[in-house]
C-alpha cells in the first residue's frame, strides 16, 4: 500500500501505482496528436497546392521584370507576403462556404466542415494571415505589391465568395481574376509600377482559370448541384461546357503569344509556348469529342485536361524565367 510504503522510507513511483502513469503518458499522447490535428487544420485552411501554383507564376514574371535574377531577398519577401495573402484569402474562403464544403464529398474533410476547427477561429485566422499579408508587404517589398495583394484578397472573398460564386454560372471566369493578381505583385515588387508585360501574363492566366476548372466542376457536377453552387456544368450539358472549355483555351494560347512582342523574348519562349499550347489545345478538342459522343464519367476524361492544364501553366512560366536568362 502506498502509505505504508512511505511510512517506511520506500519512494513510490506512478510506475508502481499501475493505471495513473498510463493515464498520463495516454493524455499527454493525446495532447501531441490534438496539437498536430490543430496545426494541420490551420494549414488546410490556407489550401497550400493553390498557393504552389501561385508562387509558380510570381518567380518567372520577377525575373522577367528584372531582366535575370532578381535579389533573393526581394524574391523571398515578396513569396512571403505572397503566401501569407493567398493563405489568408483561402482561408476567408474555406469560412464563408464551410456550408458547402460540408455537403459537398470533394471537401467534406477540410477542417470546418469536419469539425476541426472553429469556425470563428477560422475567420480570425483568415483575417490576421491577410493583414500581416499586407503589412509584410508594404514594409519590406513596396506599397504598390501591398495594394495589389489587399485588392486580391478583397476581390477573391468579397467579389467572388460572397458575391459571384453562389449567384452566377460565369463565376469562375470572374472570380479567377484573383488568381491573376501574383503576376501583378511579382512585377510590381521589382519595377515599383506595372506594364504591359505583366497584363498580358494576367490575361493568360484569367483565359486559363474557365478551361482548368470547368472540368473539376464537371467531373463533381453532382457535388455542385447537391450543394446549390451553379457552375457552368450544373447549369448546362457537358457538349456546350466542353465548347466553352474549347474557346478559352484558343483565346488563351492566342494572349500567351503576345508576350513575345510585347516583353521582345528570345526564340525560345514562343516555341514553348506554341509546342505546349497545341498540347493543351488538343486536350481541350478531344474533350469535346468524347462530349460530342455522349461519354460520361471517367470516360469523359475530364480530369485529363484538368491535371494536363496545371502542367502546361508550370511550363508556361518556367519558359518565361529561362527566356528571361538567355542572351539578347
Amino acid at each position: 500500500m502506498p502509505d505504508d510504503a512511505a511510512e517506511h522510507g520506500v519512494r513510490v513511483t506512478a510506475v508502481d501505482q499501475g493505471l495513473p502513469a498510463k493515464a498520463g503518458l495516454a493524455g499527454a499522447a493525446e495532447a501531441g496528436r490534438t496539437w498536430r490535428a490543430t496545426a494541420a487544420g490551420y494549414l488546410a485552411l490556407t489550401k497550400p497546392r493553390i498557393i504552389e501554383l501561385l508562387l509558380v507564376t510570381t518567380v518567372p514574371t520577377m525575373v522577367l521584370a528584372a531582366g535575370g535574377l532578381p535579389p533573393l531577398g526581394l524574391v523571398l519577401a515578396t513569396l512571403g507576403g505572397g503566401t501569407l495573402a493567398a493563405g489568408g484569402a483561402n482561408a476567408l474562403n474555406s469560412y464563408v462556404d464551410r456550408d458547402i464544403d460540408a455537403v459537398m464529398h470533394r471537401t467534406a474533410n477540410r477542417p470546418l466542415a469536419t469539425g476541426a476547427l472553429a469556425p470563428r477561429s477560422a475567420m480570425i485566422f483568415g483575417l490576421a494571415l491577410s493583414v500581416a499579408s499586407v503589412v509584410w508587404l508594404a514594409s519590406l517589398v513596396n506599397l504598390l505589391s501591398a495594394a495589389l495583394a489587399a485588392v486580391a484578397i478583397g476581390f477573391y472573398v468579397g467579389v467572388y465568395t460572397l458575391g459571384l460564386k453562389r449567384r452566377t454560372a460565369q463565376n469562375i471566369v470572374w472570380g479567377g481574376a484573383a488568381g491573376c493578381m501574383p503576376v501583378l505583385i511579382g512585377w510590381a515588387a521589382v519595377r515599383d509600377g506595372l506594364g504591359w508585360p505583366p497584363v498580358v501574363l494576367f490575361l493568360v492566366i484569367f483565359f486559363w482559370t474557365p478551361p482548368h476548372y470547368w472540368p473539376l466542376s464537371m467531373r463533381f457536377r453532382e457535388d455542385y448541384a447537391a450543394a446549390g453552387v451553379p457552375m457552368l456544368p450544373v447549369q448546362t450539358d457537358p457538349v456546350t461546357v466542353a465548347g466553352w472549355v474549347l474557346a478559352y483555351s484558343w483565346v488563351m494560347v492566342a494572349t500567351s503569344l503576345l508576350l513575345w512582342p510585347v516583353a521582345a523574348t528570345t526564340w525560345f519562349y514562343p516555341v514553348v509556348a506554341g509546342v505546349i499550347g497545341v498540347v493543351f489545345l488538343s486536350e481541350a478538342h478531344r474533350l469535346r469529342r468524347r462530349a460530342r459522343a455522349g461519354l460520361t464519367g471517367a470516360a469523359l476524361g475530364t480530369m485529363r485536361l484538368f491535371h494536363w492544364s496545371i502542367t502546361y501553366l508550370s511550363l508556361l512560366f518556367v519558359a518565361v524565367a529561362v527566356d528571361s536568362l538567355l542572351p539578347r
